[in-house]
């Protein structure tokens, strides 16, 4: 069945010919139509207009699906390029000891943080993991994300990491969420590698890639290189290995200190480095002309009470910045992405249109998504939500809290209305 989506006051972030990523001043710019329609056939965009122009159809043909948008708008689906919600229960005791005083290192050495997490995946059942998820995918659906990229990384051994694994494989089959998954074995030291952590490393790259890579369970390979977790000599290590294995990477970088990452990601041309919290005008030259996509996550920072990354300042310098959840259990339980948005205008002093972009095209990107999602292009993936009746686009960020997605369609079909 067509749908055709009619009156819609503005449709957001449209492009005639794809783009794979947006940089700089560029970001600032955003095209939208105002009173237009949009056709949806199969799972692609086909064709979109103003409604001066409105598309011709047979009225009596039963086969297209006719959707009044009148004073609402269409944006395409959020892409969000880092979470971590294949996890078993939560960390709220975790979140009391923060609001006590300890620090998130301390609360890691106390046997919290990815620790606790890993403990809990180790006693969970596949089943288990995957009907928790998919509770998750459910909700982040109904908010208005339609691109996922999901981490392992709660496993920190062989058979705990290929557990996490298999389960996002299911969870590819059955949700409509397009969903990445990315290996993070090197997430954290595990407590029986205290001391001894060159042997994780070779565990790592022994036995944890060549497995993942057997099952064709990811494309990617993620390491957290940072203070207190590894450094950047193991990050190249890892990454080098990876490579070997046609694993492309990805890196956590610089969420608590100039950790090297950056630097270590652009070196092995990583897809994105995410966090980013202390970066400087090193850090920023070293990502100009590169291939690797920065990625902010507010809500870890605001979580955690952590300092902001300099979004301004990358964005000035003509970088691209994408922005993601990093929903996970201890550092940002929420995969709301119409709260970053929000978090972007509000704490990182982008404009509304600059956050659009890292939150749909440059998302996209930092997934290797770009080409099919992100934008209202023709021949894309019909991934779009329709909003409540709201005055403009900038009422997106400006009206943080609550739900302003009416209706979902993922892959052409209405999936929430």
């Amino acid at each position: 069945m067509s749908i055709l989506i009619q009156n819609i006051k503005e449709l957001i972030q449209v492009e005639e010919k794809p783009r794979l990523k947006v940089a700089g001043k560029e970001m600032a710019n955003l095209k939208t139509i105002k009173n237009a329609w949009l056709l949806i056939e199969g799972d692609r965009i086909k064709e979109f207009g103003r409604m001066s122009e409105p598309y011709k159809y047979d009225k009596k043909n039963a086969k297209i699906r006719i959707i009044d948008a009148t004073g609402k708008m269409v944006f395409p689906s959020f892409c969000d390029s880092h979470t971590h919600l294949v996890y078993a229960g939560s960390r709220e005791i975790e979140y009391i000891d923060k609001i006590r005083g300890l620090s998130y290192e301390e609360i890691a050495r106390r046997g919290g943080g990815i620790l606790n997490s890993a403990k809990r995946v180790h006693e969970s059942s596949e089943e288990s993991l995957v009907k928790e998820s998919m509770t998750r995918l459910n909700e982040i659906i109904m908010s208005g994300t339609g691109a996922v990229e999901i981490k392992s990384g709660y496993g920190l051994s062989v058979e705990d990491e290929l557990k996490i694994l298999r389960v996002i494989k299911k969870l590819q089959t059955l949700s409509p969420l397009t969903i990445i998954p990315t290996f993070l074995g090197a997430h954290a030291i595990p407590e029986e590698f205290k001391g001894k952590q060159r042997e994780f490393v070779d565990l790592v790259i022994n036995e944890m890639i060549p497995q993942v890579v057997a099952e064709n369970l990811s494309d990617y390979i993620d390491v957290f290189c940072d203070r207190g977790f590894f450094t950047v000599e193991d990050t190249d290590r890892m990454l080098n290995a990876g490579m070997k294995f046609g694993l492309r990477p990805k890196i956590h970088a610089n969420e608590l200190d100039y950790s090297g990452g950056i630097q270590v990601g652009v070196k092995y041309h990583a897809l994105s480095v995410d966090h980013l919290e202390y970066t400087g005008e090193d850090e920023i030259q070293c990502l100009k002309g590169t291939e690797t996509m920065p990625t902010i996550l507010p809500g870890a920072a605001f979580f955690l009470g952590m300092e902001y990354a300099p979004a301004r300042k990358m964005i000035d310098a003509g970088l691209p910045v994408a922005l993601a959840s990093d929903f996970n259990p201890g550092s940002a339980p929420s995969g709301n992405m119409q709260f970053i948005l929000s978090m972007a205008c509000i704490k990182y002093q982008m404009l509304p249109q600059e956050a659009i972009h890292a939150v749909t095209l440059n998302g996209a990107y930092a997934m290797g998504l770009s080409e099919e999602y992100g934008s209202i292009c023709c021949g894309k993936k019909a991934n779009l939500f329709i909003t409540v009746p709201i005055p403009s686009y900038e009422f997106m960020p400006y009206s943080f809290g609550n739900n302003k997605v009416e209706t979902v369609i993922l892959n052409g079909k209405v999936i929430k209305e």
